[in-house]
């Protein structure tokens, strides 16, 4: 059973000890994989990135290069699989189980030898909660994000999916 409908999405990210607070509205496309399994894909707005110019006139000129993100999460009522791709620099990947705890993997692309670097977080998931039948309405998700001993913040993850 393989269906997909193109939705209204509206994806924000917060953390409830920081000041961190994100929102993303576009559109996606929701598939079922099965009664209780969804992939969800959205790109992301196009984002401006200031990379310097060899400009000899202007040091600080700079060329404003819009690049969009592709966001690709696979939904469960107990578990979510988060993947960003698609700029060519950085790029993550988030598992977050319910009760447990979760990788949390960014990859960033430089341009020497040693090839691309890995930064590798755990993180525990507080609450996860799918809401709406027989398609998804709304996913929250209440997670820790967590460096080795040191905690780097609580966070609210809450998709609406308009229908």
């Amino acid at each position: 059973m393989l269906t997909h409908r193109r939705k209204p999405v509206c994806l924000s990210l917060v953390s409830t000890d920081l000041p961190i607070w994100s929102v993303v509205e576009t559109a996606a496309t929701l598939y079922q994989k099965d009664q209780q399994r969804f992939h969800l894909l959205l790109t992301e707005p196009a984002i401006a990135q200031s990379e310097p110019t060899d400009s000899p006139t202007t040091e600080d000129t700079r060329n404003t290069t819009p690049q969009s993100r592709l966001l690709w999460l696979e939904i469960t009522p107990y578990r979510i699989v988060m993947t960003m791709q698609g700029n060519g620099r950085f790029s993550y990947r988030h598992l977050w189980e319910r009760g447990m705890y979760g990788i949390s993997r960014y990859w960033l692309q430089t341009e020497t030898i040693d090839g691309p670097g890995q930064i590798r977080l755990r993180n525990y998931t507080r609450h996860l909660e799918l809401i709406g039948t027989p398609f998804p309405e709304r996913v929250r998700l209440e997670y820790e994000l967590w460096s080795e001993t040191l905690q780097l913040g609580r966070y609210i993850l809450n998709i609406e999916i308009h229908h």
